[in-house]
């Protein structure tokens, strides 16, 4: 890290860091995939690690952001956004959605929501990352909230292997509940856009469930 701050090659990064997302320097893009979207081919296991690709399988570009709640509220962002391309599909934007979204009203604010699991902390930089976590009372009271739903996370028991069953049935439960909240929300006109998990929460603490568990989510 201190040699990247002593590049000179990096200096007008550094010194328009704030700027970065409205005017990138020419080679941005080109650095990012260099770093961020590169798959290097190294020895050592730690230097795979660490130049492994960030973007998500399928998924060919990422952003960099602040921090981890700036990376949820954009990643809300673009849930919303996606839900309402798909939905709207070839069709171009109404003068009508063009004037409510700037009055936050309906259709060009849509009643549209993220499900997140309860007890859960996703960051409290924005009021989206917020709504979206309820671990601490400190954290929430007295802030308004967005009509955001919360689904129970399987408790399991541990060790593993001798509760196999035990989790199995905690997981399906859970996974049920998801599914009523999806369907009640799609039908009462305030669908989920998107569903926010993280397994590692900083303050949140760690959120443990079987591979199966999240690949239906992704479902």
């Amino acid at each position: 890290i201190v040699s990247a701050l002593q590049n000179p090659s990096n200096t007008h990064l550094l010194a328009n860091r704030p700027a970065l997302g409205y005017c990138p320097p020419q080679e941005f893009v080109k650095l990012l995939e260099d770093s961020l979207l590169a798959v290097r081919n190294r020895l050592s296991t730690f230097c795979l690690i660490l130049f492994t690709q960030v973007a998500p399988l399928k998924m060919n570009q990422v952003k960099t952001t602040m921090c981890g709640s700036c990376s949820n509220e954009n990643a809300f962002k673009i849930s919303f956004m996606h839900y309402m391309q798909r939905l709207r599909g070839e069709r171009p934007v109404t003068d009508e959605e063009a004037t409510t979204c700037l009055q936050n009203e309906s259709p060009g604010s849509p009643n549209l929501s993220i499900l997140a699991f309860a007890n859960g902390f996703h960051g409290r930089s924005g009021l989206g990352a917020l709504t979206a976590s309820s671990s601490k009372v400190a954290f929430k009271l007295d802030i308004p909230a967005f009509d955001w739903p919360f689904a129970p996370f399987p408790q399991l028991q541990y060790p593993l292997e001798e509760h196999v069953h035990e989790n199995r049935r905690e997981e399906e439960r859970c996974l049920a509940k998801v599914e009523e909240i999806l369907e009640s929300r799609k039908k009462s006109d305030r669908p989920v856009a998107g569903i926010c998990i993280e397994p590692i929460q900083a303050e949140g603490g760690d959120r443990h469930a079987s591979a199966e568990f999240f690949r239906r989510l992704q479902r």
